[in-house]
């Protein structure tokens, strides 16, 4: 590097600590005064490439700072560690409530909530295709009563609450609502994520329950209904873990994921909204697979290709609206049955990915995943491996610790090269709704995923325990099952809601909400919120919604 170069990094580096750093630190103290390592070496917050000046902060620049390819925070996990969320629900909401308040004594720091498939697409749970399903891979919600014991004991005002619902988003958000106004808790001092990403099911998954149209109208009323009322709340979490997990690659899930969040840039802008005024609130969940350094670039590549689309293809104008906030889950579909003690060094390599790529919140999935819903042990331990990363191995001590690797920063600019390229495609196309009711993105993760199965079936790629070193012994671990009669228990607590509440009222908002469904230009939130709060139940509200804008039937695909 020479000397003019080193002179323009220093300051640059002068004027990000001035503007950005030191009123950071003003408000949120780093973790220890100084930090060191075990030799008691010193870990400086930050350190810089030998490069020129020039492509540095072009290509990488300051985190907390445009294009954010180092992390969004300026201090990151010196200031504080990011959110250890691990994702649970299962039975009854009680059930649940029990498994919250065990990780949150285990040191968890927020809620991730996983329901069962019939609140997923909008049934109650005495509905008949309900009938098999309820409480098995999730919890069981069907009217406020259910949320009031799901969230008993929990402060509101002080945990953040992460929801994986899409579909009926709007309305169990609104049970939220309902459940902090009973605690006194204001709806301003709500903190949580609702997943809310109706396009990664059309794509993935499969939880939809409306056509396209009709899903991102209820997602930006959502957008309006937080941006004046619940300015903390992320009020959506654009996920490409999913499309990860359907066997997309790493390249296609950042292209898929960004292209779907300028889809709902574009439905909120066309709704009304100004993008400086709801961009902020938006927020990513991302998967961790097991190519270690390509999870890395990935997380990297993704931050810095949002901040260019929302500030050069959107012409945002805030900071806040640029920076790409994101949760990771470990990767689901890499855990094996055989030999499932493995699972636990899969994770750690993926939870350790997502901490050198800077993620804000994490989850670490439990040994047990690929066999049942994880026990309490296992639960305890994929926790235990976030906690250990955090305290333990130092790599949180200073900021982007992988920065200037030569191949790290090869592999940063090549997924943001062929991302951008995907995203270029989908535009051409009309953006990405058209691309879903096309097929076209399915079809591309299809043909990844057969890839895939096709390099393992051959032995090109190993799986370790499935198709080398293999063992004999078959699996006998402890396994989670959800006992039948959780469904009948939870019929008949709903069939008591139900006897307990005025049908007058119930009848007059369900009026209601079906004629504003009718009125394009008619906000829906505001009527769920009260609704609820008569224990209006979920299936009876997506009823109404159905009548009018019926349900989603997907292209056949050839």
């Amino acid at each position: 590097m020479t000397e003019q170069d080193q002179e323009i990094l220093a300051n640059a580096l002068a004027r990000w600590e001035e503007t950005t750093l030191n009123r950071v630190i003003q408000r949120f103290p780093e973790r220890k005064p100084h930090f060191e390592t075990a030799s008691g070496i010193p870990v400086e917050r930050l350190y810089l490439p030998a490069c020129d000046a020039e492509t540095y902060l072009e290509r990488l620049g300051f985190p907390g700072q445009y294009p954010y390819t180092r992390g969004v925070q300026p201090t990151m996990y010196r200031g504080r560690f990011w959110t250890m969320r691990q994702y649970a629900g299962f039975g009854t909401a009680q059930e649940t409530n029990r498994r919250f308040k065990y990780l949150l004594e285990q040191g968890q720091t927020g809620l991730s909530v996983a329901f069962d498939l019939p609140t997923q697409i909008g049934y109650d749970s005495d509905h008949p295709l309900a009938r098999g399903e309820v409480g098995k891979v999730g919890v069981a919600i069907s009217s406020l009563a259910d949320m009031e014991t799901l969230l008993d004991g929990i402060p509101l005002d002080k945990v953040s609450i992460s929801m994986t619902i899409n579909a009926p988003a709007a309305i169990m958000l609104a049970m939220v609502i309902g459940v902090a106004k009973k605690q006194g808790v204001p709806q301003e001092k709500l903190r949580g994520t609702v997943q809310n990403d109706i396009l990664k099911e059309y794509i993935a998954r499969g939880a939809y329950i409306f056509p396209p149209q009709h899903s991102m109208r209820l997602i930006t009323d959502l957008f309006r209904y937080c941006g004046e009322h619940i300015p903390k709340w992320n009020t959506i979490s654009i996920s490409g873990y999913h499309i990860r997990e359907a066997g997309s690659t790493a390249v296609q899930e950042v292209a898929f994921t960004l292209a779907n969040g300028m889809a709902y840039v574009r439905a909120a802008q066309d709704a009304g909204l100004d993008i400086d005024a709801f961009a902020r609130q938006l927020s990513f969940f991302f998967n961790a697979h097991n190519h270690f350094l390509e999870e890395v670039a990935k997380f990297r590549a993704a931050r810095r290709l949002w901040a260019r689309i929302m500030r050069e293809r959107f012409g945002a104008k805030n900071p806040a609206s640029w920076r790409l906030r994101f949760h990771t889950q470990t990767g689901g579909s890499t855990l094996t049955a055989q030999q499932p003690e493995n699972n636990i060094v899969r994770v750690t390599v993926q939870a350790l990915a997502a901490v050198l790529g800077g993620t804000q919140s994490l989850h670490t999935n439990s040994m047990d995943e690929a066999l049942s819903l994880p026990t309490e042990k296992a639960a305890q331990i994929a926790l235990r491996t976030q906690q250990i990363l955090a305290y333990e191995s130092g790599v949180a001590d200073t900021v982007d610790p992988l920065a200037g690797a030569y191949f790290i920063e090869r592999l940063t600019d090549e997924i943001e090269r062929r991302a951008e390229e995907y995203i270029d495609r989908i535009e051409a196309m009309g953006g990405a709704v058209i691309a879903v009711e096309s097929g076209y993105m399915q079809r591309e993760i299809q043909e990844a995923a057969y890839r895939t199965q096709q390099r393992i079936e051959t032995g090109e790629e190993i799986v370790v325990g499935v198709n080398r070193f293999t063992v004999d012994e078959e699996p006998t671990p402890e396994i989670l099952r959800v006992d039948e009669a959780v469904q009948e228990a939870q019929i008949r607590r709903l069939q008591q809601v139900r006897a307990q509440r005025d049908p007058a009222r119930v009848s007059a908002w369900l009026t209601r909400i079906e004629q504003a469904a009718r009125d394009p230009n008619a906000a829906l939130m505001p009527l769920f919120v009260g609704a609820v709060q008569d224990y209006v139940t979920l299936g009876e509200i997506c009823g109404a919604l159905r009548e009018v804008f019926g349900e989603y039937q997907p292209a056949v695909m050839v």
